[in-house]
Order: structure tokens, then C-alpha cells, then sequence
């Protein structure tokens, strides 16, 4: 039956029969003909199909809720049996929003010296595409923002609150300042990541505050690409503190604070809201509450 659950879990993420398929590491012919041993065992209809994948029925949203909860205490009843036997083993998948990479190695450092035999995989996303994996199970943990938009069904742990710098050369306008205002960075051309990402919207949101509407020079999905972009002296970009801090600035590169509004937004963990946690989550949980305190 588990296995079946993670068919349906995959289509979910897939939305195309072969994809998911390929994801279970199975035929397309076994992967449908387990969809349908599923339903045949329910006795309900849980996907709409003709030649391809229309969606899922009522039947099916609701099976596919129990699929998340039922295949994630079967990984987590796994985890913890092997953790009582060989202590922490296994594989941990982290996804961040892009201008909280950097701080990933926070967590990651103290808990593979504490737990040596987790190996890590971590992603970028944007946080909508963060919430979605870990309904999904397809991530463990993720690192975004907690107070900004709705986060649905996890649990999150504040860590470090962002601030928001202008990154520009220090012979550019606005450059010899000790700080600007959010009108002053508005008159200027930026860099900015892409309108899918919410630190954007959080920005966005500023400048238009601000009276103008936000019409960067360049933008990316990438902080590495904007900030190689502001190190050349060219361009500038509106960047949080800790991120331009751990990039570096250069002799003729400036972080400058932006004022009025201060505005600060909170960075934190968010794991599944499951009980009980899967050892490895509940181990990453415990490193984001010592940063926490040192943050």
C-alpha cells in the first residue's frame, strides 16, 4: 500500500503519468496499473484521466491528504528505528529562498559535527515552491520567511531577522552616503531578483510606498548574478545585510542601510508540522534554535 501512496504523491508533483513514473523509478504500464490497484482497494475513482492526467477527483485530493500524512510517519517511524540502532544516518533536503543560502552552512556545519554520518542535499527556491515540497514530502526543511506571507500547514522556527541594504559602488550616486531612504534608492536603476521570488515583493512593496513603481536594469532568480553584476561598479541592488556581509564588499563596494521605513522581515526554519518528527528534521530543528539565540 505504501508504495501505491508514493505513486499518488508522485502524480501530484508530476501531473503527467510518465514523469512520475520516472520519479518511482518504474514503467509508465506498473505505475498506472498501481493508481488503479489503489482505487480498486478504496473503491473510488481518484484520478481524472483520458489520454493524459486531468486532475485528481474529491475522492482523490482527500486520499492524497492521508497519502502525505501515511507515507511521511512510515519514513519517520524508519528513521527512528535506525536512528536507536547506528544513531543519525541518512539524507537531509533543504530548500532555501536565495537570499538565505548563505546562511544554510549556519546549520549545516554545527549539525553534520554532531551527526557525521547525514549527508545534505540543498536546494534554491522560492518560497511558494518551498511550502509545496515539503507538503509534498519532497524536501525535509526549509529556510524562508515566517512572517510575511501565509505558511499553511508547518511548523517554523524565527532565526534571524533581514534587513535591507543598497549595494552600490562607493563613486556611484547615493555611494558616499551613510544611509538613503527608501524614495532616494527608487530613483535609481537596480538589479533585483526576479517578480516570482518574495524577497522582490517584499521590495517591491517598499519602493512603491515610496511613490515609484520598481523598473530594474536587470533581474535574476540568482543573488550570485546580481551581486557579481553590483561588484563590477556598474550597477546597484537592494540586498539583506547578513547576505552582503557574507559575499564580501570590496574596497570600492558599499552596504548601505536604508531608512525610513526601517523595514525588517524574519528569516527562519519551517519543517513539516508532523508528530513526531522524523529524527533528522528534529535534529535540524534544535541547531535552528541555537542560531536562533546566537542570531
Amino acid at each position: 500500500m505504501i508504495d501505491k501512496l508514493e505513486y499518488l504523491m508522485a502524480l501530484a508533483r508530476e501531473r503527467n503519468f510518465g514523469k512520475a513514473a520516472e520519479q518511482c523509478g518504474v514503467t509508465q504500464p506498473t505505475f498506472s496499473a498501481g493508481i488503479k490497484q489503489l482505487e480498486d482497494t478504496l473503491g473510488v475513482l481518484l484520478v481524472q484521466r483520458s489520454s493524459r492526467f486531468l486532475g485528481f477527483t474529491v475522492e482523490g485530493e482527500r486520499v492524497l491528504d492521508w497519502a502525505r500524512r501515511i507515507v511521511g510517519d512510515s519514513r519517520a517511524m524508519r528513521q527512528e528505528v535506525q536512528a536507536l540502532k547506528r544513531g543519525l544516518v541518512g539524507h537531509l533536503k533543504i530548500a532555501a529562498i536565495p537570499t538565505a543560502l548563505a546562511m544554510v552552512s549556519a546549520l549545516t556545519t554545527p549539525y553534520r559535527a554532531k551527526h557525521p554520518n547525514v549527508k545534505f542535499t540543498i536546494l534554491s527556491r522560492t518560497s511558494v515552491e518551498i511550502l509545496s515540497m515539503l507538503d509534498n514530502l519532497e524536501v525535509d526543511a526549509g529556510l524562508t520567511y515566517v512572517d510575511n506571507e501565509p505558511l499553511g500547514r508547518v511548523r517554523s522556527v524565527p532565526i534571524y531577522p533581514e534587513q535591507y541594504r543598497l549595494l552600490t559602488s562607493a563613486d556611484s550616486p547615493l555611494g558616499d552616503r551613510d544611509s538613503v531612504t527608501w524614495a532616494e534608492v527608487a530613483k535609481i536603476p537596480l538589479c533585483l531578483l526576479t517578480p516570482d521570488m518574495q524577497n522582490r515583493r517584499i521590495i517591491n512593496r517598499l519602493l512603491r510606498a515610496a511613490g515609484a513603481e520598481p523598473e530594474p536594469t536587470l533581474e535574476s532568480n540568482s543573488m550570485i548574478v546580481l551581486f557579481s553584476h553590483v561588484r563590477t561598479g556598474r550597477w546597484a541592488s537592494v540586498m539583506p545585510e547578513k547576505l552582503a556581509d557574507t559575499l564580501g564588499l570590496t574596497e570600492r563596494l558599499r552596504s548601505i542601510p536604508i531608512v525610513q521605513p526601517d523595514a525588517v522581515h524574519m528569516i527562519g526554519l519551517v519543517v513539516p508540522n508532523r508528530e513526531p518528527m522524523t529524527p533528522l528534521t528534529a535534529a535540524l530543528v534544535a541547531e535552528a534554535k541555537i542560531l536562533a539565540i546566537g542570531a
